[in-house]
Order: C-alpha cells, then structure tokens, then sequence
C-alpha cells in the first residue's frame, strides 16, 4: 500500500466504512431526516420563487440583524432550509444531502439537529455583534449588513463537517475545512464568510464538550464510536 493510501485510509477509513456499512445495510432509510431536509428546503425554493408564497417565507424563515433578536430567534431554525435566493438551489440541495446525511449515519439524528443548529445560530448571533464592533474593526461588520437577508444551510454544513472529522479522527479534513473558511474571508470578506468561522468557533466548543464529557465517561476506545439516534 502507497504512503498516500495509508495516510488517506488513516484520515478517511473509520468515517468511509461507517458511512458505507450503513448505505449498505440500510440505503436510504439510513438517512430520513436529511431526504426530509433535503425535501423541506426544496418546497421553501419553490414557495418563494411564487408571488403568493414569497413574503410567508420571508415571514417564518428569513433572518436579519435589523430585526428583533428574539424574531431572529424563533426563524433560526427554520431558516436553514430556506436557500439563498441569489444562490443556485442545487448547491443547497448537494450539501444537505452529503454532509447532513454523513453526519446523520455517523452522528445520529438528533445530534446532527443539533450541532446544525448550534452553527446556525452562532451564526445568526455573531451578525449582531460584529455590527455592533463595525467595518473598522476586523471582527467587524459594515452597517449595511443588518439588512442582508440570512438564510441556508452554509453554516451548518461547515459546522457538521469539522464536527464530524473530529469526531472521527479525520484531523486533517478538519483542519482544512477551517483553513479554506479563513481563506474565503481573506479574498471575500462579507457576512456569510464570517458567520462560517462563528459556526467553525462554536462547533469547536461542542468539540471540547463532548472530549470531556468521554474523558468523565472513562471512554478509553481508539476511534469515536458513532451515536446513535
């Protein structure tokens, strides 16, 4: 075996079979809450491409830093399955359906819900403060962007992937994916870069969480085993 696939089966090898012998046993009933967020995002794209269902959209899942925090609060949620309007849907839909059900099969469901959640919201919070610190601080926010329209699954996709590497082991990946969210604020530094590193920072406290949590747990196995639903 090259040196390349030993190291790639070192990174990737506990991840891709856990994947694999779940397809394998299971197809796609290994995965029913992403085909449902999968689902769920392409209805909101279809009912906000229409004159009558546009402004409910808006309503139950559209977030801004202008609007009260606890409005923003209650469309969090929601607003992770609302694709980006100036964004091809595809993209949405390819990213939903690898990481979130990547993250489904290794994680569980409801852990899944729930470190997407935490992403997206840090997100969401982290708008409000960097406007607040202003463009003049590099943390900051121009003003303007109170009024940009928050929505996707982009924050939560980055968070369940380092989440997921980590928890696999598949340091590298992490990494990488931590390196290229940097990158992507260096040559475009706008709102959804930002809140992608605010979703990496707060992913990464769930990470320490759940090390200590295993640490108290007396957990001494060489690879995470996956959690189950």
């Amino acid at each position: 075996m090259s040196t390349l696939a030993r190291r790639a089966r070192a990174e990737w090898g506990a991840l891709s079979s856990t994947v694999r012998g779940a397809l394998v046993a299971r197809r796609w009933r290994a995965v029913p809450m992403t085909l449902a967020a999968v689902c769920l995002t392409a209805l909101f794209q279809y009912v906000q491409n229409q004159s009558w269902g546009y402004q409910f959209v808006q309503n139950i899942g559209c977030v801004r830093a202008d609007a009260p925090l606890w409005l923003a609060l209650i469309r969090t949620p929601l607003s992770l399955f609302v694709p980006a309007l100036d964004l091809p849907v595809w993209g949405a839909l390819v990213q939903i359906l690898l990481v979130f059900g990547i993250a489904e099969i290794c994680l569980g469901r409801w852990r899944t819900l729930l470190v997407a959640y935490v992403a997206t919201l840090a997100g969401t919070l982290y708008a409000r403060v960097g406007i607040e610190l202003g463009a003049s601080n590099p943390f900051g926010l121009p003003a303007s962007d109170a009024h940009v329209v928050d929505t996707g699954p982009s924050a939560a996709v980055v968070g369940l992937a380092v989440f997921v590497c980590w928890r696999y082991r598949a340091y590298f990946t992490a990494a990488l994916v931590t390196v290229l969210m940097v990158v992507e604020v260096l040559f475009k530094d706008n709102l959804a870069g930002k809140e992608h590193l605010a979703a990496i920072a707060a992913v990464l406290v769930l990470c320490a969480v759940s090390a200590a949590r295993h640490r108290g747990g007396g957990n001494r196995s060489g690879v995470k085993p996956p959690i189950q639903s």
